[in-house]
């Protein structure tokens, strides 16, 4: 499959799993929910779409489920186009957030409702039990109701529910959005390891941007329709795309960086008094105008003496201090007038942190400024600051 989502000429047996979603778009009255979005999704992968509320996620899940169709584009399940084929017909199965279960019915009579109602055989049916039992982890509780179970055991009768029908792909909306924070760590990492061991492909939507690291081999950053980035946890997190991105996944600085001169390969800012900023220069045009970088606040560090010449080197006053366990975090003021997130590593007993009112140097090397995008000379950059996810106005159409 071609990175453009154009399908390329194989054998039937490579498309084992494979979804592609091949130029789509979804629109809802006047609202482009979806906006031309292509993606593929090789069979066995563990993969998610993440972004805010109302950034297209969820549609999108929702038109490989079937449960929506595109008003332009298709959606190939295992090499066959299955755009116009009804959600019963698709060989994939969904999980919800609202798990869905009969009150009424034991944990196996929940399990069991699918098959049956596609009149697989008894025999057959036992024999799918006992391995879907054991691999969800719930051997003893068959003849248990949901009200017996806690809120993990629940979610994995509805996997378990969606796995027995042996589907090419299993798609996930948000199902670990009910329970509590300890609960749902803990299941990120079980359905990482259910992942693995069915080898089923797995589509996971959600908002939570730790979830989708933790588990995902790719992950599709989505913001108002469009995919922003598409690349592995460490692709996004090291070398963001956009602004966009740099501040969804994880903490990020945006520094709007004026480019006073080039010199040996950088970008440079001169501030004064031995202090500049600098990035590694990419070659395309930066030199006459503005960039904005990222610089994550674990690659910032206080500076003793001077700063190396492949190094920033800014001064700044402590304005907060803030105890997060593993991390202190600090929020300084540079000169400019932009604050910059620092985290220090708690390495050491006893280490004394800055307070705030205190002045500090700070450093940090060239390659750890991202350019993330530029404006023309003359006009002004993206705004320099800590950055956080901004939901889509378009609330509704997940």
């Amino acid at each position: 499959m071609s990175s453009n989502g154009t399908a390329d000429q194989r054998t039937p047996a490579s498309h084992e799993g494979e979804i592609v979603v091949d130029a789509v778009t979804k629109r809802f009255d006047d609202v482009t929910a979806v906006d031309a979005v292509s993606i593929t999704i090789p069979g066995g992968e563990f993969f998610s779409m993440l972004g805010p509320s109302g950034c297209g996620k969820t549609t999108t899940l929702r038109m490989i489920a079937g449960f929506e169709t595109p008003d332009a584009g298709r959606i190939l399940l295992q090499g066959g186009d299955v755009t116009s084929v009804p959600p019963a017909k698709r060989n994939v199965n969904m999980v919800f957030q609202a798990y869905g279960l009969f009150p009424h019915m034991t944990v196996a009579e929940n399990i069991a409702f699918g098959p049956k109602i596609k009149k697989i055989p008894r025999a057959e049916i036992a024999s799918r039990m006992n391995d879907v039992i054991h691999t969800v982890r719930l051997d003893g509780l068959e003849d248990r109701r949901p009200t017996q179970l806690s809120g993990g055991q629940q979610q994995r009768v509805a996997l378990a529910r969606a796995l027995i029908n042996r589907p090419a792909a299993l798609l996930l909306d948000e199902p670990l959005g009910a329970l509590d924070l300890k609960l749902r760590k803990e299941m990120q990492l079980e359905l990482k390891e259910l992942q693995q061991r069915t080898e089923t492909t797995f589509v996971y939507v959600t908002h939570d941007q730790e979830e989708a690291m933790t588990m995902s081999d790719r992950i599709a950053v989505m913001n108002l329709g469009v995919v922003e980035q598409l690349a592995t946890p460490r692709e996004l997190y090291q070398r963001p795309a956009s602004a966009f991105v740099a501040g969804f996944i994880g903490t990020s600085n945006l520094i709007d960086l004026r480019v006073d001169r080039t010199d040996a390969g950088l970008l440079a800012m001169d501030l004064g008094d031995g202090e500049r900023i600098l990035a590694v220069d990419p070659g395309s045009g930066h030199g006459d105008g503005r960039a904005t970088i990222t610089v994550r606040p674990e690659w910032i560090k206080l500076a003793n003496g001077t700063a190396s010449d492949r190094a920033s080197y800014v001064g700044g006053t402590v304005i907060d201090v803030v105890y997060l366990g593993s991390i202190t975090q600090l929020i300084v003021l540079l000169r400019t007038g932009e604050r910059l997130t620092v985290h220090r590593l708690n390495d050491e007993i006893g280490a004394v942190e800055p307070r705030p009112g205190e002045s500090v140097m700070l450093r940090w090397a060239a390659e750890h400024s991202y350019i993330v995008g530029s404006s023309p000379a003359g006009e002004p950059g993206a705004a320099s600051a800590q950055t956080s996810a901004t939901p889509d106005p378009r609330e509704g159409h997940a």
